[in-house]
């Protein structure tokens, strides 16, 4: 009997994810669905689940006027940027967080984690009025990078914090005894135990940068230099708004994230868990 009762509550939370997962996935379905539809189409009552003939010519549109290519090289040079800046300074942060408690690094870590709720809208006027004083805007991806980063490091630094966290003093302390400085035990020992939890960091942060819209749209001003995030916005004119387009263009830009995301999900969970037993 208790085997029955636990095969029924395995089926029913089953049901019951799969229910949520239909929930959160349905605007994915429904963005890919609208983006091989007609104009009349899409607003079809009742609504069209699926296409009755796929438009396949929206996408080819996209990429002959709308120059997509050159919007997901920005994405791709700002989501790389923030990356390297965010891992480079993020890594030493959260190991200091990791391996020193005092009520200072307490006081640090409560800081850190208030940083991370602050919205970007909140944010972009006072960054906009330092980085034109400091003259960062002459260079508007690099100041958006730097922007973008002072955003996503609380991020980065829990998540490789509870990792540093997982391995074990011993190991940095037999590297001491050999001879390594601290510095040098945290280069040779420690990171390369933590490298899951920090490259599942890193990919988290490149999807946050790749899809930034708000400190892009109010730092970037050149259309040349402006990432997909803002270039989807240019089919958005005050008369006509062609959604297949739009929807199409959106496709394109997740894509390949999703697919990451996908292909790369049993490492991004193994990284989420790997401090939770400390």
């Amino acid at each position: 009997m208790s085997a029955l009762n636990e095969n029924r509550k395995n089926a029913v939370l089953f049901t019951i994810a799969l229910v949520i997962a239909a929930i959160y996935l349905f605007p994915l379905y429904w963005m890919y669905v609208t983006s091989l539809k007609t104009n009349s189409s899409i607003f079809a009552v009742p609504p069209e689940f699926l296409p009755g003939a796929p438009q396949w010519q929206t996408y080819a549109l996209i990429w002959n006027e709308s120059d997509i290519l050159r919007y997901l090289k920005n994405s791709i040079f700002i989501a790389t940027g923030v990356t390297l800046v965010t891992v480079i300074v993020g890594a030493g942060a959260a190991y200091v967080l990791a391996r020193y408690r005092s009520i200072w690094i307490d006081i640090a870590l409560f800081t850190i984690l208030m940083l991370q709720v602050l919205p970007p809208s909140l944010m972009v006027t006072p960054i906009f009025v330092a980085f034109t004083s400091l003259g960062i805007l002459e260079y508007p991806r690099i100041g958006t990078i730097l922007a973008i980063s002072a955003k996503t490091m609380p991020f980065f630094v829990i998540l490789c914090r509870a990792a540093f966290m997982s391995i074990p003093r011993e190991l940095e302390e037999a590297a001491l005894v050999d001879g390594n400085s601290r510095a040098g035990a945290f280069v040779m020992i420690v990171l390369p135990l933590a490298r899951n939890g920090i490259l599942v960091a890193a990919l988290l942060i490149f999807m946050q940068g790749f899809g930034e819209y708000v400190y892009s749209a109010s730092l970037i001003a050149d259309n040349r230099l402006q990432p997909a995030s803002i270039g989807m916005t240019n089919y958005l004119q005050p008369n006509v708004v062609t959604w297949n387009a739009i929807m199409a263009f959106a496709a394109t830009y997740v894509t390949p994230i999703l697919a990451a995301f996908v292909l790369l999900q049993r490492k991004i969970v193994s990284g989420l868990t790997s401090g939770a037993l400390k």
